[in-house]
């Protein structure tokens, strides 16, 4: 069987979701996809991805904590009666006004 060049491309690019507009688009270029016909022709296997799980800096995530659990305490304590209650009047308000699903 013999195709146009255009249809053997078009055979190659994966089917485009309608929903995938606003992604990064999942077709591969020409050199992932003559690599990819490479491996299958050969029966390579498919080469592992890096692990994009990042360690976190023990120091930076301590520092945060520490400035976490100051925040709150700090916060009350520089504000009047009158604005913390200002503050809860505001949250329940916008807590009991959600519709409820």
């Amino acid at each position: 069987m013999i195709c146009h060049q255009s249809e053997l491309w078009r055979m190659m690019l994966p089917m485009q979701d309608r929903s995938s507009k606003n992604k990064k688009s999942r077709r591969e270029d020409a050199n992932q996809a003559a690599a990819r016909v490479l491996r299958e022709a050969t029966g390579e296997s498919e080469p592992e991805k890096p692990n994009p799980e990042r360690k976190k800096n023990p120091a930076a995530v301590e520092l945060g904590r520490r400035g976490g659990l100051k925040g709150g305490k700090a916060r009350a304590k520089k504000l009047t009666p009158e604005q913390r209650s200002e503050i809860a009047r505001k949250a329940a308000k916008a807590r009991w006004s959600k519709e409820k699903k």
